[in-house]
């Protein structure tokens, strides 16, 4: 179901934003905390919550998978003024 409703601008300190409609909100089940993109012409809002939902398994897989090594290959090992002057 498509559902269009046209709104204001509202000046809101030196930005502007939109209210949307309760019914909207419902609809696509947005609250709290939203991302905002630009895509082409629109704009587009999704909903941040748990993003960071079951990466546990992500990363479990990952490491299953061999994927979960370091990108950067070897800079964090010590070099050698680090390995012989460095005083502990």
């Amino acid at each position: 179901m498509t559902t269009i409703v046209t709104t204001h601008l509202v000046k809101i300190g030196n930005s502007q934003g939109i209210r949307i409609p309760k019914i909207l909100l419902e609809q696509v089940g947005l609250s709290g905390e939203v991302q905002v993109e630009v895509e082409a012409d629109r704009l587009i809002l999704r909903s941040v919550t748990g993003r960071r939902r079951e990466w546990d398994k992500q990363f479990l897989q990952m490491a299953e998978l061999g994927d979960d090594r370091l990108l950067d290959g070897d800079a964090l090992l010590p070099t050698k003024w680090e390995d012989k002057e460095w005083e502990w």
